[in-house]
């Protein structure tokens, strides 16, 4: 038995889309989507009871505040092998693979996801942990991060927003359970300026890339490409 219990495919689709649809577009200081009640309570609650420890902060000068370095061997990508092992893991990844939620992306974001594949990334930020500005790479089609942050600091652990002079001008919500979606950009500058983090700052990201990209072992389903 799975504890909590784990809710459908189906039900999955459906709860996603319907916040997808409810989104709010702001276009300050770049086009972005803002959602809330992202998943299912019980598919949030079984993410965070994953038995996956976060990853041990290590600093070496030049590479801290960049996640694709020296903790990349660390990190939990929904990888066909962590599928397997996780119920949680599988039913999510089916849900984020669906035609369904592949069609309702494209419409909300305007891009076209035919033949991209699905990379989907358990993040555990603890404390010391930090990302420089930075704006994700065009192979990225959209990047949605989910927030399942908990406890009295955790309302601070929101994604730092910076203008094209990588200026910082404001903070997302790190409220439990919501979204923000952006398209990939040369303004769409962001990161995590270092601040205490007590606990764990827990977050998901989600991605459709494009075929080109290098780093296979990232993916969910390697070998099926997005159908909408």
């Amino acid at each position: 038995m799975n504890f909590p219990p784990l809710p459908s495919v189906v039900e999955i689709t459906t709860h996603f889309n319907r916040s997808l649809r409810k989104s709010q577009c702001d276009d300050s200081p770049y086009r972005h989507w803002l959602m809330q009640d992202v998943l299912p309570v019980s598919l949030a609650s079984a993410v965070l009871m994953l038995p996956i420890a976060p990853p041990q902060i290590v600093d070496h000068g030049n590479n801290h505040g960049v996640r694709d370095r020296e903790n990349n061997p660390n990190r939990a990508f929904f990888t066909p092998a962590l599928r397997q092992d996780f119920p949680t893991c599988q039913v999510f990844a089916e849900a984020m693979q669906s035609p369904e939620v592949a069609r309702r992306f494209a419409a909300t974001c305007d891009i076209p996801l035919d033949g991209s594949f699905l990379r989907m990334e358990y993040i555990q930020d603890t404390d010391g942990a930090w990302l420089e500005p930075h704006h994700d790479v065009p192979e990225k089609l959209f990047s949605l991060v989910i927030y399942l942050c908990t406890g009295p600091h955790a309302h601070n652990w929101g994604t730092d927003i910076y203008d094209a002079n990588k200026k910082w001008v404001g903070r997302s919500s790190a409220e439990f359970n919501s979204g923000v979606i952006f398209v990939p950009g040369d303004n769409t500058w962001h990161g995590f300026d270092p601040r205490p983090i007590i606990g764990v700052r827990r977050l998901l990201e989600i991605n459709y890339v494009h075929p080109d990209w290098r780093d296979k072992n990232q993916l969910a389903f390697p070998d099926q490409p997005i159908c909408t």
